[in-house]
């Protein structure tokens, strides 16, 4: 009796900002449009591979597209699939780093703010504002999942054990620290590609 092995599938979990991110983008066409459509043609021709991505991120990804449509080709591929929320356990100290820093992005946006209030006497109420909204956002959302979108790819990347793709620094330091396969952004072309050739 011969048995035959079964290829292992690879689930692939992009983010919006594979599509939107021009660093990321460029590497699958000239624009987000173009880009989403030649990255699921692309998952298409790699056998064993399927495209997952929470309805929520899906829903985000057809706003910021033009014209959102997935090819023909691709639909045997691509799936809109939410995690299952109320099953998945996450370890605790997420909720306690989360707190800590939290805690600590309050305190730099205060600091912010302060230097916003020093800063206008000396500069037009405009650039005061501009400075501030800039400063307050690197300060409070860069580097940490701020969204219910974020969550969505974490957790549904736990359930099906999938890739993650992003260029998101915290949805990426996320996944680093609960083991979650994860690509570079500037390595995504070249992992599908390979998953192309090598199935």
């Amino acid at each position: 009796m011969v048995f035959e092995l079964e290829k292992e599938r690879e689930i692939l979990i992009p983010d919006t900002s594979v599509f939107t991110n021009p660093d990321v983008y460029r590497e699958f066409g000239k624009d987000p449009n173009e880009a989403f459509v030649n990255f699921l043609e692309l998952a298409a021709r790699a056998p064993q591979v399927k495209v997952y991505m929470p309805s929520s991120v899906y829903e985000e990804l057809k706003k910021m597209l033009k014209t959102p449509r997935i090819p023909p080709k691709a639909r045997a591929v691509f799936r809109v699939k939410s995690p299952k929320k109320y099953e998945i356990q996450i370890p605790a100290f997420l909720l306690y780093e989360l707190i800590d820093d939290i805690r600590q992005r309050i305190n730099k946006g205060l600091r912010v703010a302060e230097e916003a209030v020093r800063a206008s006497t000396q500069k037009k109420p405009d650039e005061i504002i501009n400075a501030l909204r800039r400063k307050y956002r690197e300060a409070l959302r860069e580097g940490i999942v701020d969204s219910k979108e974020d969550i969505e790819l974490i957790l549904l990347a736990l359930e099906l054990d999938g890739l993650l793709l992003s260029a998101d620094r915290g949805i990426l330091a996320l996944a680093d620290k609960l083991g979650i396969r994860w690509v570079p952004p500037e390595e995504i072309r070249d992992t599908l590609e390979g998953l192309i050739y090598n199935p």
